[in-house]
């Protein structure tokens, strides 16, 4: 999920931002919300004992000694087993300059997903929007909608997903130091063009966004809104859009942010009541050593991102053997302690405990791991320690 205001490029997977400007445009401009039988995917049902359903954050990592290729076989095999077990969706983020992870087109990922499943919803968490014009958006979601009827989740984010330096080279001249009023006015775009229905006398009035309504009646992908600040929260609640909200990497926020967005929210043709999606890093294996030891990973090679070295995810022999300074060993002991992780029936009793103190209505599973084995045996234990059944029907 990728909305962070972050431009240190840490790989997040759901994104946000920064001050309150710019809502009034987005409340006045915003067209009207797709048909209810578009929007029948947001809620989703927790299946066997889990406390809420529970989704996939894929961040499609890239471990040393594998390859992109590598990683987006294990995409594929994570989808068809979450499918299979009743995860409700699986989203994939917009990172890039990130040797470590390969999700940089979340929209090629998801059609190649959209090939290998038939039931999952399948979205990005997120698309970093001001990297792209709303047009082009509008046209790859529409698509992959066209490809996927009904399964298609547009999660954005107002964060780069890069350092500031790849964000100028994705944006162009010039564009790097917008306003924060400039993510209200391109979602507003963004929605027109999903909508088709820009007034009489707008510039764009004749542009069309294609697959769309232009063509007859279509679906529209749903419109999430992610964050990791108030910004996104609150204009998500203005707006009566779901909301998701990345507890994996700001945990300090979650309750300020699900708040403002549950006092903020209205009522709208999409929602008729809050709901909220946090990402959670969590891990589960068969002892906690091997779970400890995957994670392990992921937090040296978080640490090698913050500081300016990124680099493939190490492995699970590096990460033990790296000679941590007292300043690094705080940062990597932070990290781990926001990250559930253990033995199945642990990961399970966290992600209650979680889900009661947040009271979000759906947590999504962001497993990180040197081994892509390893995150698709987490997924497995997971639901194995809720009792999802094996195989979901379609009509589930």
């Amino acid at each position: 999920m990728s909305d962070t205001g972050d431009t240190n490029g840490v790989p997040n997977g759901m994104s946000a931002g920064a001050p309150n400007e710019g809502r009034d445009e987005v409340r006045r401009e915003a067209p009207s919300a797709p048909a209810p039988e578009n929007r029948s995917g947001i809620r989703g049902a927790a299946l066997g004992r889990a406390p809420v359903p529970l989704s996939v954050l894929d961040l499609v990592t890239v471990g040393a000694g594998s390859t992109a290729h590598d990683s987006l076989r294990t995409s594929v095999a994570i989808a068809r087993l979450a499918e299979s077990r009743g995860y409700h969706r699986h989203w994939v983020a917009e990172h890039h300059s990130m040797p470590g992870v390969a999700s940089s087109s979340p929209a090629v990922i998801l059609a190649h997903l959209a090939a290998h499943t038939s039931r999952i919803r399948l979205g990005s968490g997120g698309v970093m929007l001001p990297n792209h014009a709303p047009l082009a958006v509008a046209e790859q979601f529409g698509t992959l909608e066209a490809l996927a009827p009904g399964r298609i989740d547009l999660g954005l984010g107002r964060a780069p997903g890069t350092d500031g330096r790849t964000a100028a080279a994705l944006r162009g001249p010039g564009r790097l130091e917008e306003g924060a009023d400039e993510f209200p006015r391109r979602l507003a775009e963004l929605t027109r063009f999903l909508d088709d229905d820009f007034p009489d006398g707008h510039p764009y009035a004749r542009v069309h966004a294609v697959p769309g309504p232009v063509q007859g009646p279509a679906g529209r992908p749903s419109l999430w809104l992610l964050g990791s600040s108030g910004f996104s929260a609150q204009l998500a609640g203005e707006l009566g859009l779901p909301f998701a909200y990345a507890h994996h990497f700001s945990a300090a926020g979650t309750l300020p942010a699900l708040d403002l967005y549950r006092r903020s929210f209205r009522p709208s043709a999409v929602l008729d009541a809050p709901y909220a999606v946090i990402g959670v890093s969590a891990l589960a294996a068969e002892t906690h050593e091997e779970a400890r030891a995957q994670v392990a990973t992921g937090a040296l090679s978080m640490l090698r991102l913050r500081t300016g070295r990124p680099g493939l995810v190490p492995t699970p022999e590096e990460a033990a053997a790296y000679p941590y300074t007292a300043l690094e060993r705080e940062f990597v002991d932070g990290w781990l302690a926001n990250i559930v992780h253990g033995t199945p029936d642990a990961v399970a009793d966290g992600l209650d405990d979680l889900a009661k103190r947040t009271g979000a209505d759906e947590l999504m599973l962001t497993a990180n791991a040197h081994s892509g084995a390893a995150r698709l045996r987490s997924y497995g234990l997971v639901a194995d320690a809720y009792g999802m059944p094996a195989e979901v029907s379609a009509a589930n």
